[in-house]
């Protein structure tokens, strides 16, 4: 048991550290109401549990211990549902209702898209 709490917070610190540096990068670089920066982490992280996922079932790329830091730890980590949250109520409560079914309805039309496009794409290799 220790080992695998060490695999999935081994994965979650990358995985945050890399949400918080993608977020931030760009957050810094492209000015909008929008929330892009978590956007964009969702969504990738999405793709990236969905090839993870995909690339398991398909062979014995990744062990078990190997899935478990990729998706409970740095999938996990690195998509950021939280501040989604937190980011639609702030939405709100600034009366951008436009922005808020906006950034609602692409993340997770886009996040099941992404995942089961990672999917496939596993499938198609």
């Amino acid at each position: 048991m220790l080992r695998t709490l060490l695999l999935v917070g081994a994965g979650g610190f990358l995985g945050s550290v890399s949400r918080f540096l993608a977020s931030r990068f760009f957050q810094s670089n492209i000015q909008s109401v929008f929330p892009l920066g978590t956007f964009i982490v969702n969504i990738t992280g999405c793709f990236l549990i969905g090839l993870i996922y995909g690339l398991s079932e398909r062979s014995a790329t990744f062990g078990a211990g190997w899935k478990l830091f990729l998706t409970a730890g740095f999938c996990g980590g690195f998509t950021t549902f939280s501040t989604f949250a937190n980011e639609n109520l702030a939405l709100l409560r600034d009366g951008a209702f436009f922005h808020f079914f906006l950034y609602t309805g692409l993340s997770i039309f886009l996040g099941i898209a992404a995942t089961f496009i990672g999917i496939l794409i596993t499938k198609l290799l």
